[in-house]
C-alpha cells in the first residue's frame, strides 16, 4: 500500500474516532446535564463508565432526601413562628388592658388618688338621697389588693373607689347585731327584686363585721349576685373580680366552712369569661379545685352537683388545644364526660326535686348526647312545668325550645 494512503487511513480514523467521541459528550451534556463528565472519564471505557453512572444515581438519591429534610426544617419553623406568634398576641392583648391602668398605677405610687371606674348604677340613686351624709364617709383601706392567702387580683382598691358605700346609711341598720342581719340578708335574696337590697345592706355594715366568716362569704355572694343581675360588661368584671378576692380572704380565715369554697369557685367561673385561654383554663382548674372541697364539706347541698354536672358537661366538650394547654399549664388533661355529667344532675334532682328549669335542661342536653330521645323529651317537659323567673330561668326556657326543635326533625 502507498505511503499516502496510509497516511490518508490513519487520518481518517483519527478524525472518526474524535467525532464520536464528541459525539457522546454532546449526548452526555445534552440528556443527563446533571452528571458531571470529564474527558479522562470519558476516555476510560468499562469499568470506569458503569461506576460513573452509578454515582450519578446515588446523587439523585442524596438530593432527593436533602430537599425532604429541608421541606421537614421549614414546616418545624413555620409550626415555631405561629406559637410565636399565639404567644405575642396574648403580650399585645395584656398590654392593651395594662396601658390604660398605668396612670392609675403612677399615681397610686406618688400618693395620689385617681377614680376611674364608672359608678354602679345600683348607687347612684343611694348618692343622691345620701348627699347630707357623705361628707362623713371614709374610704376603705386596700387590704383587698392582695388576699391574706397570697392571691394576687388586678382589683386593688376599685371596691370603694367605684363604689362609694356611707357609713350612716340607716340607724336603724346600724343597730342590727350580726344574727338578725344574715337572717335579712338570707330573707332578701330569695327572689331577685332583693338581691341589691340585699346587696347594699351588706356594704352598709362591711366595716362592722368585716372578719366575720358567715358575714365575709355572703358578701361574696352579692357580689355574684351583682354579676347576675348586671347587663354592662365592665360592671360585670368587676363584681366578679372583687367578689373573687373577697372569696380567697374567707377561704383563708375559715378554710373548712363549705360556703367559702363554693361562692369562691362560682366567682372564679364567673371571672373566667374575662379571661384569655390561659387564664381561663387557671380559673376553671380553681373552680375544680373548690367545688370538691365544698361537696365534701357540704355533701347535701344540691347547689353544689348542679355545678359539678355543668363542669363535667363543659369539660367533655373541651377542644383538643384547649385539654392540651390545660395539660401543659397543670400536668394533667381534663377529662370528664356526659355520663359524669348527667350523674351529677340527677343527683341534684334527687336531692331537691325540681331543683331549677335549668337542671333539668342540661338533664336534657345530656340525654340528647346520649342518643335516648325519650329521656331527653321527658326532661324538656318537665322544664316547661317550671315559671321562668330568674335570668338563668329564661335563658334555660329558651335553650329547652331549641332542644324540643332538634328532637322533631
Amino acid at each position: 500500500m502507498p505511503h499516502s494512503t496510509n497516511k490518508e487511513l490513519i487520518l481518517g480514523l483519527m478524525v472518526g474516532t474524535a467525532g464520536i467521541s464528541l459525539l457522546v459528550l454532546w449526548y452526555h451534556r445534552v440528556r443527563r446535564p446533571r452528571a458531571t463528565v470529564t474527558f479522562p472519564k470519558f476516555l476510560s471505557l468499562g469499568k470506569t463508565f458503569n461506576s460513573t453512572t452509578l454515582q450519578d444515581e446515588m446523587h439523585d438519591q442524596g438530593t432527593a432526601m436533602v430537599f425532604q429534610r429541608r421541606q421537614l426544617q421549614i414546616l418545624e419553623k413555620l409550626n415555631e413562628l405561629l406559637t410565636n406568634m399565639e404567644e405575642l398576641k396574648e403580650e399585645v392583648k395584656f398590654l392593651k388592658e395594662t396601658i390604660p391602668k398605668l396612670e392609675e398605677y403612677i399615681q397610686d405610687e406618688l400618693g395620689g388618688k385617681v377614680t376611674v371606674h364608672k359608678i354602679s348604677p345600683q348607687h347612684r340613686a343611694r348618692k343622691r338621697k345620701l348627699t347630707a351624709v357623705q361628707s362623713s364617709a371614709t374610704s376603705n383601706s386596700s387590704e383587698e389588693a392582695e388576699s391574706e392567702g397570697g392571691y394576687i387580683t388586678a382589683n386593688t382598691d376599685t371596691e370603694e373607689q367605684s363604689f362609694p358605700v356611707p357609713k350612716a346609711f340607716n340607724t336603724y341598720i346600724e343597730e342590727l347585731n350580726l344574727d338578725i342581719l344574715l337572717q335579712k340578708v338570707d330573707h332578701l335574696r330569695l327572689n331577685e327584686a332583693g338581691k341589691t337590697e340585699s346587696f347594699e345592706l351588706l356594704c352598709d355594715h362591711k366595716e362592722k363585721f368585716n372578719n366575720e366568716t358567715e358575714f365575709m362569704w355572703r358578701l361574696a355572694r352579692a357580689y355574684g349576685d351583682m354579676y347576675e343581675l348586671s347587663t354592662n360588661k365592665q360592671e360585670k368584671k368587676y363584681y366578679a373580680n372583687v367578689g373573687k378576692t373577697l372569696g380567697e380572704r374567707a377561704i383563708t380565715k375559715a378554710p373548712l366552712n363549705g360556703h367559702c369554697h363554693l361562692w369562691y369557685a362560682v366567682l372564679c367561673g364567673h371571672v373566667s369569661e374575662f379571661e384569655g385561654l390561659q387564664n381561663k383554663i387557671n380559673c376553671g382548674h380553681l373552680f375544680k379545685e373548690h367545688l370538691d372541697i365544698a361537696i365534701q364539706l357540704l355533701p347535701e347541698e344540691p347547689f353544689l352537683y348542679y355545678l359539678k354536672g355543668r363542669y363535667c358537661y363543659t369539660v367533655s366538650k373541651l377542644s383538643w388545644i384547649e385539654k392540651k394547654m390545660a395539660a401543659t399549664l397543670f400536668g394533667e388533661i381534663p377529662s370528664s364526660t356526659v355520663h359524669e355529667a348527667l350523674h351529677n344532675f340527677l343527683k341534684t334532682e334527687e336531692l331537691q326535686p325540681g331543683y331549677s328549669m335549668s337542671n333539668y335542661m342540661y338533664m336534657a342536653k345530656c340525654y340528647v348526647d346520649l342518643e335516648e330521645p325519650p329521656e331527653a323529651w321527658k326532661f324538656c317537659n318537665l322544664a316547661l312545668l317550671l315559671p321562668p323567673v330568674t335570668k338563668e330561668d329564661k335563658d334555660a326556657h329558651k335553650e329547652v325550645k331549641k332542644i324540643i326543635s332538634s328532637l322533631k326533625r
